[in-house]
């Protein structure tokens, strides 16, 4: 058991020791991918580091591959572009990158990328529609060539009902906010404001394809644009999660308004707040600056306050004015504050002052977008 012990030392690089691992492979996973190396029992069969028996042969494979053999093989050739799930993200994202490695061995031959790595891809997905909320097929074309992601209400339409250039898109999987598990949330700048559609595929392949086809323009706009940055630097540009979302109730800036529940998303330093989760526009959108530039963020309501319905206060302090909000639960509230807390402990960059407003307003996007897209829109705006 002790030569065991070390055998799992040498060959993962995890800092625990893990539960289980393949044994066809010879790679160590936690209890959340072993689950979804079960899904592929052809390519790969897990077991219990502790609790199950080991042939001598398994345990001879494990020590002689091991994880970072395996990534040495399954990985040499990930694009930069490519998505690299966290344990965090969705099941979708992590059984397709799973898949992608062990199954389908598309790190090993480049021609096996061309789905999303061409500059150019077209298909249908089934689109929420903006004002009756059904999902309808739709044909999508992702052209780097033309800069845009388009999309048609007919099949054979020669005109896309919208145009979303690719400088200022961003793709984000929500399968519990769309209500399905292949979700993925598009936003682009439509007049100057934050644009959301809503599209899901059958296929679950299919849809992170579409997601990573769209990080892949994302890469080779920003490395046009911007010839000097490293690959490094370009990569956490290409597609954002949003920090938080959520319900909360707000009021109007003369805080004699009744409170009403609205919810909200922030994205970097953009709060913006919808009357539905799936609504294409946001209602309204506040800017959450720095503590060096006056702002302050504070558990409560000042006690004058009414209206409220629900009872966990936070009172955001701007230059200008206070913008206060109610959270139903004290966990929500205290996750909220957490947030906030953390942007504006954040020193603001020099392009973030273009977006530093303190009143509800569409606010220039170069506030959320980061240095690159924001210096990027300074020169085009």
């Amino acid at each position: 058991y002790s030569n065991w012990t070390l055998n799992i030392s040498l060959v993962t690089p995890l800092s625990l020791e893990p539960d289980w691992a393949s044994v066809t492979l010879g790679v160590f996973v936690c209890q959340a991918c072993s689950l979804l190396h079960r899904g592929i029992p052809h390519i790969s069969r897990v077991k219990s580091v502790q609790q199950e028996t080991w042939e001598a042969s398994e345990v001879e494979l494990m020590a002689a591959v091991g994880n970072e053999a395996a990534k040495a093989k399954y990985e040499q050739k990930v694009p930069a572009f490519y998505y690299r799930p966290k344990h965090t993200d969705c099941k979708l994202l992590r059984e397709q990158w799973i898949r992608a490695r062990y199954e389908r061995n598309e790190f090993e031959f480049i021609e096996k990328q061309e789905p999303y790595s061409a500059g150019y891809r077209e298909g249908f997905l089934w689109k929420r529609g903006r004002d009756n909320g059904q999902f309808l097929s739709r044909k999508f074309i992702l052209s780097e060539r033309e800069g845009a992601l388009k999309y048609f209400n007919k099949q054979d339409a020669r005109d896309p009902k919208a145009v979303m250039k690719i400088e200022t898109l961003n793709a984000t999987f929500q399968p519990a906010k769309i209500g399905n598990p292949y979700g993925l949330q598009i936003t682009y700048l439509r007049d100057n404001s934050t644009r959301n559609i809503f599209v899901y595929h059958s296929d679950s392949k299919e849809m992170v394809d579409w997601f990573n086809a769209i990080r892949a323009a994302r890469f080779h706009y920003l490395q046009v644009a911007f010839p000097g940055a490293s690959d490094e630097e370009l990569v956490p540009k290409l597609t954002r999660s949003f920090m938080k979302e959520g319900f909360m109730e707000k009021t109007g800036p003369k805080h004699t308004e009744g409170f009403k529940k609205r919810w909200f998303t922030m994205d970097d330093r953009r709060l913006m707040y919808f009357k539905d989760p799936l609504d294409a526009y946001a209602r309204g959108e506040v800017f959450i600056g720095s503590k060096e530039n006056s702002y302050t963020v504070l558990p409560g309501l000042p006690p004058s306050t009414q209206g409220q319905h629900w009872n966990h206060g936070i009172t955001i302090v701007t230059p200008d004015r206070k913008f206060l909000f109610a959270c139903e639960t004290e966990a929500e509230q205290k996750d909220w504050i957490a947030a906030f807390q953390r942007v504006i402990n954040r020193p603001m960059r020099p392009q973030e002052y273009a977006g530093t407003v303190t009143q509800d307003s569409v606010l220039p996007r170069c506030a959320g977008l980061g240095p690159l897209f924001a210096e990027l829109w300074k020169r085009t705006h």
